[in-house]
């Protein structure tokens, strides 16, 4: 039985619906990561699993009993839940005060808050700042005693919306690695909106995409990444290579499938004659200057017709008798004299290629 789930959820504002009939279940030490573009609805469907606001259409159940309308009840479910805000507010006291106000709050004893305490902010690593004033912490110390406060009531489910969006790279990498610590030790149920994919793929094991209010698909990070169900999440995970194509031929699961007139090797499932999108990510192409550099089942001869230096990598769209973009570093491209209107050779592995059905 799932710990907590959504039934045809739905939120609308002044008139505005934000969010539209939602399902999703998540179960007891999950943890499901929401991505999606900025505007989505990620923090609003956040708080309404949160039960800090109430959906305008559905029911949401936590433990396999409805509380969506009953104040007691959401009451009870909420003290056994932690949210951790974007900007997290730090009070005017010091790092132990802040992150024991929960547990005062609810008239523990001060032994146990004091166990308790030292317990969390050993935890996310900020044991030597007891001490120190919350207000004079970095956005990332901020961020971590903001966890070990959410932590220390230990809670059955830990929200957390957008842990490390408006941090540096280096405080953002120390936050990833305290919820990862977390994650391993205490095995709590997490929910968290991100709009940092690698951040999604690499602390859940189940992700949702959430793209104008709608839940367009939930699965594995491998479901999500490398066989996207919709244009929309293709295009907003990094699918840059989508081919319409059909299948052609059939070899067991090896596929020829017909694109623009050129035969692709894939590996896929649909049968002979299925029309199909045939996906494949920049990063699983391989560009060389001669045919036989690469053993990939497909490679083709095409001309460089657009490139875009994007930092240390160099964005490389080739005609291949269809479009193909991949990136190479700088220094690749400079040693093998990628310019303008340059004839090369666009290579990829049969089993990096992912078919799915073409959509209407």
């Amino acid at each position: 039985m799932a710990l907590l789930e959504a039934q045809n959820i739905g939120q609308t504002y002044d008139g505005k619906a934000v969010l539209q009939d939602i399902s999703l279940s998540i179960g007891s030490g999950e943890v499901f990561a929401l991505i999606g573009p900025t505007g989505a609805g990620k923090t609003t469907l956040l708080r309404l699993l949160d039960f800090l606001e109430t959906p305008s259409t559905g029911a949401i159940l936590f433990d396999g009993t409805d509380i969506t309308r009953s104040n007691k009840l959401r009451l009870g479910a909420r003290r056994r839940m932690s949210f951790v805000q974007q900007k997290p507010v730090s009070f005017s006291m010091n790092v132990f005060d802040n992150v024991a106000c929960g547990l005062r709050w609810r008239r523990q004893k001060s032994s146990a808050v004091r166990s308790k305490v030292e317990t969390a902010l050993e935890l996310v690593g900020m044991a030597d700042y007891r001490n120190r004033d919350a207000r004079t912490l970095s956005g990332g110390e901020t961020q971590r005693v903001a966890i070990a406060r959410a932590l220390v009531t230990q809670p059955e489910v830990l929200f957390l919306d957008e842990p490390t969006a408006n941090l540096d790279p280096v405080s953002a990498g120390k936050v990833e690695e305290t919820l990862a610590h977390v994650i391993q030790e205490h095995r709590t149920t997490v929910v968290m909106a991100t709009h940092d994919m690698t951040q999604g793929q690499w602390l859940a094991g189940r992700i949702g995409v959430l793209i104008g209010g709608a839940l367009q698909q939930t699965g594995s990070p491998t479901e999500i990444f490398c066989a996207p169900q919709s244009k929309e999440v293709a295009e907003f995970v990094g699918v840059e290579n989508i081919l319409s194509g059909i299948i052609a031929a059939k070899d067991d699961t090896l596929a020829t499938v017909e694109v623009n007139g050129r035969a692709i090797q894939a590996i896929s499932d649909f049968a002979t004659g299925d029309t199909v999108y045939v996906l494949i990510r920049p990063e699983d192409i391989i560009f060389t200057m001669t045919k036989d550099s690469s053993s990939a089942r497909n490679v083709f001869e095409g001309e460089i017709i657009r490139m875009n230096t994007v930092g240390p990598l160099v964005r490389i769209e080739v005609d291949c008798g269809f479009p193909l973009l991949g990136v190479v570093t700088r220094q690749a491209a400079e040693e093998m004299g990628f310019v303008f209107g340059k004839k090369i050779f666009a290579s990829f592995k049969a089993t990096a290629l992912h078919t799915i059905r073409r959509w209407t």
